[in-house]
């Protein structure tokens, strides 16, 4: 093997793969308009199931470690915002952890609503972890005579 036709300098596969990433992204924030601009850093969301039963929309988050009072919900250009802190009870600082996986701080979830809804009679619970939304599908009416004159 000619040892003349290998490039003195290497192109590493990551870093490639990371400009790659990079471009892709510049892309998107182009292609899709910012609406809003965050004022807080974010440190995770918390991963939903969206999904219709008995003419409900339904939306489950989970939210391990959250107090109810520290969860916020709100509706707000035909999606729902689900936003608030986990809070760490105390940091031990005497302990030597091998690994600290579990999540703390603050985090905001933004699911769009795939059809209409009635929010106003949506309903919101609480229990071991996990935050389950319900929301009535609008109706539209099957069919509506329109009185000629």
């Amino acid at each position: 093997m000619d040892r003349r036709l290998i490039p003195a300098i290497a192109i590493s596969p990551l870093r490639e793969l990371a400009r790659i990433e990079n471009e892709i992204n510049r892309i998107f924030k182009e292609l899709v308009p910012q609406q809003e601009v965050a004022t807080e850093v974010v440190a995770w969301a918390p991963r939903v199931d969206v999904y219709e039963k008995d003419n409900n929309l339904v939306i489950e988050a989970e939210i391990p470690g959250a107090k109810k009072e520290d969860i916020e919900v709100k509706v707000k250009d035909n999606a729902v915002v689900i936003r608030g802190e986990v809070k760490r009870e105390e940091e031990k600082k005497e302990e030597n952890y091998y690994r600290s996986e579990r999540f703390y701080g603050k985090f905001e979830r933004v699911i769009p609503l795939p059809t209409d809804v009635k929010i106003e009679e949506a309903k919101a619970e609480y229990q071991d972890g996990v935050l389950k939304l319900t929301i009535p599908k609008a109706t539209a009416e099957k069919e509506v005579k329109i009185e000629i004159k």
